[in-house]
């Protein structure tokens, strides 16, 4: 079956069947995506945990680049602020620091003491003024040096839950695919189109969604995310069959997180060669190229995953046929 509008509107046929293995001997749920669902489970957290850490470090990064170009205007005002005080003080010294005492002493005429009290009173007005300032400019110097250090901490913070989510991954699909040999990613390069980006909080956060949206793909829902990426794709050419919600024991397809998109042009067939290999090579290049902007969580396609943390890993779980081995489709799974 062939989505022409964009969007897959009908019930999959029997060559547009979604993929859906059976489940392992001695497995612990099946995904339908060939893997347990312990496998899954450690996946989602975490490619999660290691995206989620990597934009608090960019967003903590750009609070300290704030930070410190606020730093470097307030040191440019420390020295100006200190030399205004230098010269009152000078002022006062040729002045011979005068008190009111002094002032009612040394007067030779009434005139003269009230030009020595004005003189004692616009010294006295700058010298409070400039003293003032000054103290509050390194009040703000302190509090911007505070900034910055609690900035290095978060990050330091950051770089360790992504590195233990990391190794989380990668010690997961090493123990789900034992002697596995090394993988390699899809060949050829990404696609040049760019994917506009899902809708963020202010903060930068991607906001939490349920599956609200109608999945035009079956009878089941989506999360705003999920359906933004399938649109996306499909706008910058990716057109062929995508079957997306599913009921099924774990992952992402019942919680309307994720799609299969078929490398065929009529659906889910056999293993993908040709024009169908280097369809489905693009298709999960494109996904891997907009990962920040979509939202994606990992790509699986021809028996390798995709995690944003470690890049392409080996992912055999399948059965040997084109539906588990994702041999004629690239799943997506969203964040």
């Amino acid at each position: 079956m062939v989505a022409t509008s964009g969007l897959a509107l009908a019930a999959p046929t029997a060559a547009g069947a979604a993929p859906r293995p059976p489940a392992a001997p001695g497995d612990d749920g099946d995904d339908g995506e060939g893997g347990s669902k312990s496998l899954v489970e450690q996946l989602e957290a975490a490619s999660k945990g290691f995206v989620e850490a990597r934009e608090a470090l960019a967003r903590s990064k750009k609070r300290q680049q704030e930070a410190a170009a606020k730093l470097k205007a307030i040191d440019a005002e420390l020295g100006p602020k200190q030399s205004v005080l230098d010269d009152i003080a000078q002022q006062s010294y040729r002045t011979g620091r005068l008190g009111p005492m002094t002032a009612l002493l040394t007067a030779d005429s009434s005139q003269g003491l009230l030009d020595r009290a004005t003189t004692l009173e616009s010294v006295a007005v700058k010298q409070e003024r400039a003293l003032r300032e000054l103290q509050d400019a390194r009040a703000k110097q302190a509090r911007a040096k505070l900034v910055i250090d609690a900035e290095v901490r978060d990050q330091e913070r950051q770089n360790d839950i992504m590195s233990k989510r990391k190794a989380q991954a990668e010690k997961a699909l090493k123990t789900a695919n034992a002697a596995a040999g090394g993988a390699s990613g899809p060949s050829g390069g990404g696609n040049s189109a760019q994917a506009g980006a899902a809708p963020r909080n202010p903060n930068g956060e991607l906001p939490d969604e349920s599956c609200s949206q109608n999945d035009p793909t079956t009878t089941g829902c989506l999360t705003p995310r999920t359906l933004h990426a399938m649109k996306e794709a499909q706008a910058d050419g990716f057109t062929r069959f995508v079957s997306c919600f599913r009921p099924q024991g774990s992952g992402e397809h019942p919680l309307g997180r994720a799609c299969d998109f078929a490398s065929d042009e009529d659906g889910f067939g056999g293993v993908a060669t040709g024009a169908s290999r280097d369809y489905g090579d693009r298709l999960a290049n494109y996904f891997i190229d907009n990962e920040g902007r979509l939202g994606v969580l990992y790509v699986i396609w021809f028996k390798r995953i995709w995690l944003p943390s470690s890049g392409w890993q080996p992912y055999l779980r399948g059965t040997g046929e084109p539906n588990s081995d994702h041999t004629n489709h690239v799943h997506l799974s969203m964040r």
